[in-house]
Formats: structure tokens, sequence, C-alpha cells
């Protein structure tokens, strides 16, 4: 199925930081917080280096 543009992701910035084992907690927040303003946050842990990477989108 193809989303409509309206639906698709566009990546707006990154940042790699540290892990942290409570940061989803942080995305979490700003996702619920943020919703209203068409904004999404993403949160990749990178095991390899142990960094986590967060991404924002704009929905």
């Amino acid at each position: 199925m193809r989303k409509n543009k309206e639906q698709q992701l566009h990546p707006i910035a990154t940042k790699t930081v540290g892990y942290h084992a409570e940061l989803y907690k942080v995305v979490d927040f700003l996702n619920k917080t943020l919703k209203e303003y068409r904004l999404m946050f993403g949160l990749y842990q990178n095991s390899e280096d142990n960094t986590m990477t967060i991404t924002v989108y704009k929905i």
C-alpha cells in the first residue's frame, strides 16, 4: 500500500549521542507533546558503538 504525500515522514534532523538507558522516555514525551505540530521523533540504538541516534521527522 502506498502512502499519500500527507502521510510520509520527512527527516529534518539527526543527532547521535552516547547510550542512555532512559532516552526512549524523552523521545516518547516529545512525540506525545509535539504531535499537534506534526513532528515525530525516532530513536535508534546502535549496539556496535554504544550510541543512540535521534531523528526528527516532519509528518
